[in-house]
């Protein structure tokens, strides 16, 4: 039998690797910056165009690479990170596999420029898909100038999965937080399409979060700090005023390096019970630093996930910090018995000597003399009384005198007023009573209205049937460019950040066409003079919020695309909620506005909003 198994080129073997590696534009930035870092840099330049499809450049002062460094730097396997496998348990670096840059070689378009500080010449390559086009001596500063350009050039299906370019900027802003967020103490720079985008220098922790997140940010933080011998937490919590609807702000780093942990997100999520809303979820910013020799950071390509030699014991610690952290800063209600506020010292008063307090004493004073002044005067006859003397309750009787007797006409009396006669409705069928109007429907749990047909009976979800109200509705304001907004007495203004900021100025037009009224839209915070006339003004912040995680997960490529989406996000926050009672004339409004909708048999979604049972199906459970 012929032999069948056979070695892959070296450039196919590196294309079926960057499938792990390079999943998007995004994972390329994670990459080079996270070079950067291990490269001893403090200063370092990201600069995009085109979300990233037609370029990736990363500009650090690192230490460099010579020559023949330079040239390994390409090979698979190649890394000056670890030398056996025991290395992984003493992890100093982001990397250290040493595939990324033979992965990103192979499927784009690479220049390479590095210079170390002792040499006067750097070292240019260029590659393209694995193959080395030019290699020579350059003037460079020190340091090294990675450029990526092309992404996905020979592999064309690969480029057609991309994203729209506002999601895949989206995804980069992501990464770039993580890392800028982990190394506070780096410069950071983001150029897209010639702009500016972030400019973060040196700072401590707090800093680099209010960089990144706006001037706001500031007053929500609450900071966390807890050191054992297991485990030392840093870092800061939102306060739960201040929770959103999303998980946009939720950054875990262990020993400087991002991750993602359900488990440990638990643990916030505890320590938050009972101050946050449903479907609210906290801010945090916590770095975690354990011993390297207690967690796995090889478990998959992206090092996103952790293995943890004993996650309990984590749990606790991080749970524990966070509700000390929360009660300290009189966030949540802390029981002490052994401490009274009110009996603090105030500062004013701590270092004043204490006086004797001086008591005023009346030794005149006979509690029984007043009682004795009653009965003198009730023995002398005398019509006078004390003051605290109690007055008799008065008869019900004494509530008539005064009145005229009866029989006397006063200036009240209405014997010998006169008034219209009624007024009498002519009816076709005098004979016949009042038909009463019968109850057609009826509401379940809060939950289902049932309403009666002819065949049987039907069955709606309250909350599905309205969204689809309510999106149809929409999509016509949205199509048709005709809204009905009511204004604001006075302006509301939210703040949002920067990245969610894009986002609301991308859909400013479609909300406009909704009924909102935007008065001004600067850096930070955004200024509503008038609102949709069905949206009251306590859910316009819960509104946008859940609009722009809808756009966060989803951004559509085309116009249409996006109206939809918009129309539906608005529904979802507008419908009636599981749980609300609705009276009568609101369930047959309801029932009413479903089947005037062009599509009443399911919700924006995809998901049945009624059903129906037929007497036959009753007949058939007595059988």
């Amino acid at each position: 039998m012929a032999d069948i198994i056979q070695l892959l080129p070296d450039h196919v073997a590196n294309q079926i690797a960057a499938g792990e590696v390079v999943q998007r534009p995004a994972s390329v930035v994670k990459e080079l910056l996270e070079n950067s870092i291990d490269a001893g840099a403090n200063s370092i330049k990201l600069i995009i165009k085109d979300s990233g499809k037609t370029l990736i450049q990363v500009i650090d002062n690192g230490k460099g690479m010579s020559v023949t460094d330079a040239r390994l730097s390409f090979e698979r396997h190649a890394t000056s990170k670890i030398r056996s496998a025991e290395d992984l348990f003493s992890l100093n670096t982001k990397g250290f596999r040493g595939e990324a840059l033979a992965s990103i070689a192979a499927i784009a378009h690479v220049e390479l420029k590095t210079k170390q500080d002792q040499d006067e010449l750097g070292t240019i390559i260029e590659i393209e898909g694995s193959e080395i086009k030019n290699q020579e001596v350059t003037v460079t500063p020190t340091g090294t100038s990675l450029c990526v350009k092309h992404l996905f050039f020979n592999i064309p299906a690969r480029r057609n999965f991309l994203k729209s370019n506002n999601v895949e900027l989206r995804h980069i802003v992501d990464e770039f937080h993580r890392v800028a967020l982990a190394h506070p103490d780096i410069e950071f720079l983001m150029y897209h399409n010639g702009s500016e985008s972030f400019n973060l220098p040196k700072s401590n922790y707090r800093q680099r979060v209010v960089n990144i997140f706006g001037n706001k940010t500031n007053e929500k933080l609450v900071p966390v700090e807890e050191e054992t011998e297991v485990l030392k937490i840093s870092g800061f919590v939102g306060k739960p005023e201040f929770a959103k609807r999303t998980r946009t702000e939720q950054f875990f780093f262990v020993n400087n390096r991002f991750i993602k942990s359900p488990y440990l997100n638990h643990a916030i999520n505890s320590a938050f019970e009972g101050l946050m809303k449903d479907g609210s979820h906290p801010s945090y910013f916590l770095n975690l630093t354990v011993d390297p020799k207690s967690i796995d950071i090889n478990i998959h390509p992206t090092k996103t996930e952790i293995k943890f030699d004993d996650e309990h014991t984590l749990y606790a610690i991080l749970r524990s910090a966070v509700k000390h952290s929360l009660g300290q800063f009189n966030i949540a209600p802390v029981l002490d018995f052994d401490r009274d506020r009110n009996l603090d010292t105030p500062y004013n008063y701590e270092n004043k000597r204490a006086s004797t307090p001086t008591v005023e004493v009346d030794r005149t004073f006979n509690p029984f003399q007043e009682d004795r002044t009653v009965t003198q005067s009730k023995s002398s006859g005398s019509g006078s009384s004390s003051n605290y003397r109690k007055e008799p309750a008065k008869q019900w009787e004494s509530l008539y005198v005064g009145l005229e007797s009866k029989g006397t006409k006063t200036d009240n009396d209405f014997s010998e007023v006169q008034f219209e006669s009624q007024p009498e409705n002519a009816s076709l069928f005098n004979g016949d009573k009042h038909v009463e109007n019968k109850q057609t429907t009826y509401q379940l749990h809060n939950k289902y209205i049932i309403s009666t047909i002819k065949s049987g009976m039907m069955i709606l979800d309250q909350h599905r049937s309205h969204q689809r109200v309510l999106y149809e509705g929409l999509l016509k304001h949205l199509t048709v460019k005709e809204s009905v907004s009511q204004q604001l007495l006075f302006p509301l203004r939210l703040e949002f950040t920067a990245s969610e900021m894009d986002i609301l100025q991308n859909l400013k037009e479609d909300l406009e066409h909704t009924g909102f009224v935007f008065l001004s839209f600067s850096e930070g915070n955004i200024e509503i003079t008038g609102v949709p006339i069905n949206v009251p003004e306590s859910e316009v912040s819960i509104i946008l919020e859940q609009l722009i995680s809808d756009v966060e997960q989803e951004v559509p490529d085309s116009h249409f695309s996006a109206t939809d989406l918009l129309a539906k996000s608005m529904a979802k926050s507008l419908a009636i909620k599981t749980g609300q009672s609705l009276s009568r004339l609101e369930q047959e409004h309801l029932v009413n506005s479903l089947f005037a909708c062009k599509e009443p048999t399911v919700s924006p979604t995809n998901k049945v909003t009624f059903i129906t049972m037929s007497v036959d199906d009753f007949d058939k459970k007595f059988i």
